[in-house]
This record gives C-alpha cells, structure tokens and sequence, in this order.
C-alpha cells in the first residue's frame, strides 16, 4: 500500500474557487484526487519518466466514474 504524505499549500483565491466549481461540477472528484492528477500531469510533462508518476498521471486520466445501483453515474 502507498505510503501517503500530508501537503498544505496555500492557493490564490481564484485557483480555489475554480477548484471547487470544478469538483462541484464533477463529483467524482475531490480535492485530494484533482491535487493528485494536477501533479502528476506536471511532472510527467515536465519529462519524469518515473514508474510511480506515470501511474498516476495515466491514472488520472482513465479513471472511471463509478456506477451507482440504479445505473447511473455517481
């Protein structure tokens, strides 16, 4: 299991509020997961070609939204 590592950052209020419409807007995001692919999306584009971040970012990327019982999206 991956270890997990505590992060505070302080963020421009507009990055925040877009954040959270987008999480609003797409609520099989959360915070920690758009955190997360923001990330890896950095670093594998800046050329890190490590096992761990290109999981993440493709992770990121291909994640499906989960079905809930009656068949919809969740």
């Amino acid at each position: 299991m991956p270890c997990h590592v505590s992060v505070e950052n302080q963020l421009p209020e507009d990055l925040h509020r877009a954040m959270g419409a987008f999480i609003d807007e797409h609520p099989q995001w959360d915070q920690y997961r758009l955190v997360q692919a923001a990330i890896a999306g950095f670093l594998f584009q800046q050329g890190c070609k490590e096992r761990a971040v290109v999981q993440h970012y493709l992770s990121g990327l291909f994640r499906k939204q989960a079905l809930t019982p009656n068949g919809l999206h969740s």
